[in-house]
């Protein structure tokens, strides 16, 4: 029992950091500089940047999930590391307060492997578990109060605009018709009905998004952090942006064009031109890096 336990912990713990030559590429870290971590999971990221600019005293991580923040803070590499449990907008609002300045800073917007890989979780569909799906677990808002309690114009609305889902409607009356839901599979399996004869991708997989966005409040808090996160940027500072699907990239791609405009006193200047996806060389070794899609800027 015990080695099955110890198992379960270091599969809790791996997590491939998504992307990171690119990350490093883009934010050129150098020693001595300052640096922020808005979703640092469990640190992949941080100590690669740390081992460049050997300043633990000028990182800060921040992280909404309990479990990646005890992680963190048991990690000797991040030892001096200012390490902070909150979500990002959140974190933010406190670092303005504080007048503090970075010269980089990422925000790696994706569910991360350990969230996936935990069943008790609720964010797969191939593992059966409790519809939860929070990332911060003493918030109060669970996928099961939203799958029971929603009407069936509050679901279709939700489905259609967080999971783009065609058939928002029918699914939202399937939901309705047939809760209340306790478990990922009974929901995955109900959805199912939605998309008979599917082979490759779970018909229920833009559902999963839709609650999962909802629940977090993944667009809004996106959406009102970005003019903060440049706020915090450091003069000639670059920041780095990795979203998970279309409706997130399309919130950094606008809000990055915007700041960095063809005017002379654009605050921003575009490192990508274009998003930049995985290589075939990490999707062979990380799979779950396909969906990955980075973007960047300097001040």
């Amino acid at each position: 029992m015990q080695k099955q336990k110890r198992m379960k912990q270091t599969q809790t713990n791996h997590h491939i950091p998504v992307l990171l030559d690119e990350v490093l590429q883009y934010l050129s870290p150098a020693s001595g500089e300052t640096y922020l971590d808005l979703t640092a999971g469990y640190g992949g990221h941080a100590r690669q940047v740390l081992e460049r600019t050997l300043n633990p005293s000028g990182l800060t991580l921040v992280d909404r999930d309990q479990n990646s923040i005890d992680f963190l803070r048991k990690q000797a590499a991040l030892g001096g590391v200012e390490i902070i449990h909150d979500d990002f907008l959140a974190a933010a609002h406190t670092l303005q307060g504080r007048h503090s300045q970075y010269d980089m800073i990422l925000a790696d917007l994706g569910v991360s492997s350990p969230h996936l890989d935990s069943p008790e979780r609720g964010f797969s569909i191939r593992d059966d578990g409790p519809l939860d799906m929070r990332m911060d677990q003493n918030q109060g808002l669970s996928a099961h109060d939203i799958v029971n309690t929603y009407d069936v114009d509050q679901l279709t609305s939700l489905l259609r605009e967080y999971g783009e889902e065609p058939k928002a409607r029918h699914i939202a009356n399937i939901i309705a018709e047939h809760r209340p839901f306790a478990t990922t599979h009974e929901l995955a399996s109900a959805v199912g009905r939605a998309w008979p004869g599917y082979s490759k991708t779970h018909p229920a997989t833009r559902t999963f998004q839709a609650l999962r966005i909802a629940v977090n409040d993944e667009l809004g808090l996106l959406k009102r952090a970005l003019p903060i996160w440049q706020e915090l940027l450091a003069p000639g500072g670059r920041i780095v942006v990795i979203s998970f699907h279309s409706l997130e990239d399309r919130i950094v791609k606008e809000y990055f064009r915007e700041q960095a405009g063809d005017r002379y006193d654009a605050p921003l200047k575009l490192l990508t031109k274009k998003v930049v996806s995985a290589g075939t060389a990490e999707l062979v070794s990380n799979p779950r890096a396909r969906s990955a899609k980075l973007r960047a800027a300097a001040k």
